[in-house]
């Protein structure tokens, strides 16, 4: 009982401690050694084994995910500091017109993330060039940051079939799928959230018209003046090359021979879902370098900028997991996974609700869903589940309840735009939590159906 109570407490904890921008490293330290001292947990196995070099290690996964988040960031910083994502971005204004702003901030933010440019990269890049676009058509800034967490953080991330992003290569370490499973069930499920979430935020654009809400910059804003860097810009075919490139490179084995092809890189690339993807973002940011005059000024501080944007990111997961990795060990957790297998339903429905609810005590969708596949995914295999069902599904779950006020992706979104969780989180929470949700719930009914 006391060991129940103090993992409830290490959780809710952590939780607290989130909220209150407490560093998130610290945190899960913390709050580790809360579940360990309570569960009567050998402490140095547990910290060594559990939190820092077992299977859900934070040492672990930094180490096996490095060079994913290394070359997203890398790539992230030249298509922004090489203007290519604003030309990308001014493209859709032309074609759609400014007063479709939040149109063009969520699919400037999806196609740099589907192109595999990290969420924090993404943040940073699309957020002066959404402030320009929200004073022009007089949008409530609060609107911008759902926005930009619909675009970043939903359908490009979890459900698109071939996307680089972490949530999609967890589960190909241990399910032996490629980037591309299910990809019927992913496009369904991620032009739903797409769908549902515009939905919403148009729904909010007019209200807030109605009510004379309009844009009111922050105090430390700045708007950029397009006409500064419309020099440095390039022409918005060639921006898109290097994303398309990275999309391409990884497309290219399964278009060219499949997994039983006898072509030495193809099978390289098939055995390697980890590498192949950080060598597509590598070989796209050497040729954006080549491409785009205003990163061959100073290329190696990019590159050596880039990388070190990428720790702190990395750092964050890992030690949630970490974290994980010693509530896994407990009694607690045992019976959390003896609750959820003996649930009266379908397989799928449980699998939804083991993988929504670890990411939500995480607060980390990459969290959760590499603890889910590490803990739980060889008994859902076992209850009938296909692998490329359980890598789509699963994934596209942990993207639900991981958003949460807890969640340090949401805290680091809205301190780099200024605002409170009173001012924007209930713009967050629906295209983050509530549409996933339900998104994924329609997916698992349409994947029951078939």
């Amino acid at each position: 009982m006391i060991g129940l109570l103090g993992l409830i407490a290490g959780l809710g904890l952590l939780i607290w401690l989130a909220l209150r921008d407490v560093n998130i490293i610290f945190a899960s330290i913390l709050c580790a050694l809360v579940v360990i001292v309570t569960n009567a947990l050998p402490v140095a196995d547990s910290i060594t084994d559990g939190y820092l070099s077992g299977n859900l290690g934070a040492f672990t996964f930094a180490g096996r995910f490095f060079l994913l988040f290394a070359a997203g960031a890398v790539f992230g910083k030249i298509m922004g500091e090489s203007h290519a994502a604003t030309s990308i971005a001014m493209a859709m204004v032309r074609a759609l017109g400014a007063h479709r702003a939040l149109w063009i901030a969520v699919l400037a933010c999806a196609l740099l993330t589907y192109g595999g440019v990290v969420v924090f990269v993404v943040i940073f890049a699309m957020y002066p060039l959404g402030l320009r676009l929200m004073k022009e058509a007089d949008i409530p800034k609060r609107l911008l940051c759902g926005a930009l967490a619909l675009g970043a953080g939903t359908f490009t991330l979890t459900a698109f079939p071939g996307t680089p992003s972490i949530h999609n290569v967890i589960p190909t370490l241990k399910l032996g799928t490629d980037l591309f499973a299910a990809p019927l069930l992913g496009i369904f499920g991620g032009a739903l959230m797409f769908l549902l979430g515009m939905a919403y935020l148009e729904r909010e654009r007019v209200k807030a018209r109605a009510n004379g809400e309009g844009f009111e910059a922050g105090p430390r804003d700045v708007i950029p003046d397009l006409n500064d860097i419309a020099h440095d810009m390039p022409p918005w075919p060639l921006a898109i090359f290097p994303l398309s490139l990275v999309i391409a490179t990884i497309l290219a084995p399964r278009l060219l021979g499949g997994a039983e092809s006898d072509n030495a890189v193809i099978a390289f690339a098939n055995a390697q879902p980890v590498i192949w993807p950080s060598f597509a973002l590598v070989l796209a940011s050497l040729v954006a370098l080549v491409l785009f005059p205003a990163a061959r000024r100073a290329p190696m501080r990019l590159l050596g900028d880039g990388t070190q944007d990428s720790i702190m990111p990395l750092m964050a997961t890992s030690a949630v997991i970490g974290f994980g990795g010693v509530v896994a060990q407990t009694g607690g957790f045992a019976l959390f996974t003896e609750t959820v297998l003996g649930l009266d339903l379908p397989p799928m429905m449980s699998m939804f609700a083991a993988a929504s609810t670890v990411s939500g005590i995480t607060g980390s969708s990459s969290g959760g869903l590499q603890i889910f596949m590490a803990t739980l995914a060889d008994d859902f295999l076992a209850l009938g589940i296909a692998p490329e069902e359980l890598h789509r599904l699963a994934a596209m779950a942990s993207g639900g309840l991981d958003s949460l006020p807890h969640c340090g992706a949401v805290i680091a979104m809205l301190t780099i735009t200024q605002l409170t969780h009173k001012q924007a989180y209930k713009d967050v929470g629906v295209v983050t939590v509530v549409v996933p949700i339900v998104a994924t719930l329609a997916t698992i009914l349409l994947a029951l159906a078939v």
